[in-house]
Parts: C-alpha cells; sequence; structure tokens
C-alpha cells in the first residue's frame, strides 16, 4: 500500500465518522429545541403520529407556516377594549356561566383574528397556536370540549367555571399578560380569581 492508499484509508473513514456525528448531533440539537418549543405539545405530537421523526416534521412545518403569519401585538386601545369584554364574561359568569364561556371562546376566537393567527377549523387554530402558545394548548382544548358539551346542555356548573379558567389562561397569553386581566394564571378557584 502507498502512502496515499494509507493515508485515503485513514482520511476517509475519519471524514464518515465526522460526517455521522455532525447528522447525529443535528438531530440531537433541533429534537431538544422543537421539545423546548413545543413543550407537552412535542410529547402529544409524538404519540399521535407515525413517530417520532414524522411528529418532528410536523412540528418544523408548523414553524414554517407560523413564519408566514402576519402574527402582531395589539394596539393599546384594543387590548384594554378585550380586557374590558373579558372582566364583563367573568361577570356574567355568576348569572349565566354558559353564556360566559360561550363569550370566552368568542373572545379568544376574535383575539386570536385581531392579532393575526387563521381561525379556520379549530384543529389548525391549535397547531397555529402551538408555536408560541404550546403551554397552554391542553387548557384550550379542555375550555374547547367544555364549550363544546355546553352548547348541548351537558356541562355542569363546575366544568363551565373550569372552562373559564382555561380559556382565561389562552387569552392572557393572547393579549399579552396585561389589560386588567391579571398577569398570571391561578389554577383552580372562580373565574374571578385572576
Amino acid at each position: 500500500m502507498s502512502t496515499t492508499e494509507t493515508l485515503i484509508a485513514i482520511i476517509v473513514p475519519i471524514v464518515v465518522i465526522l460526517a455521522l456525528i455532525t447528522l447525529v448531533t443535528w438531530f440531537v440539537v433541533r429534537r431538544r429545541r422543537l421539545r423546548e418549543r413545543f413543550g407537552p405539545e412535542y410529547d402529544r405530537a409524538v404519540r399521535s403520529g407515525d413517530g417520532r421523526l414524522s411528529a418532528e416534521r410536523e412540528l418544523h412545518s408548523r414553524e414554517k407556516r407560523h413564519q408566514d403569519l402576519d402574527i402582531r401585538e395589539l394596539p393599546p386601545g384594543a387590548r384594554e377594549r378585550y380586557a374590558e369584554d373579558w372582566n364583563r364574561a367573568q361577570q356574567e359568569f355568576v348569572d349565566h356561566p354558559d353564556r360566559s364561556v360561550t363569550d370566552a371562546d368568542r373572545l379568544v376566537t376574535q383575539l386570536m383574528r385581531d392579532r393575526g393567527y387563521p381561525t379556520e377549523g379549530f384543529e389548525q387554530r391549535l397547531k397555529d397556536l402551538s408555536v408560541e402558545h404550546a403551554h397552554t394548548l391542553e387548557q384550550y382544548r379542555a375550555a374547547h370540549d367544555v364549550g363544546r358539551r355546553n352548547e348541548n346542555g351537558e356541562a355542569t356548573t363546575e366544568e363551565l367555571r373550569g372552562a373559564m379558567v382555561h380559556y382565561r389562561a389562552l387569552f392572557q397569553e393572547l393579549l399579552g399578560g396585561t389589560g386588567g386581566t391579571g398577569g398570571t394564571h391561578r389554577r383552580g378557584g372562580s373565574p374571578h380569581a385572576a
């Protein structure tokens, strides 16, 4: 074996190993970034998809779609109006919990639309929200489920109260945590607790 052949026999495997290490590192970093960004939504996507790589491709496509959306902050006047509308919906809960939950769902959807999120179909809303609001998606799902049962007169007052708390979590995130709705989400308590 010549010196050139010996060098090639040594260098080629090293290059292949380095390429494999780089590829594995890229996958690990990408996975970690997706897990951090999507939180519990990452695990949900893995469980409901055709495997981890498929779920990661789906989450990556959500990020790409999200980049193309015109997501914007609300002007201060609109933020204040939304906060007032939310406070009215919460106050209405005492006398009309069913109507209050319907109003909360409507307010969240309007707020999404005004922020620039498309609002066609609940599943697509979840996907679009998951990029920046993954940590409140389970709450939104739970609230939406109660809201649907509320439409059929099947939700209890306690479930409606829980739905208000869940809607409020996403509402506050979308609003920016300001505007009189309270800056933090508290678990439990009445819908007036924030």
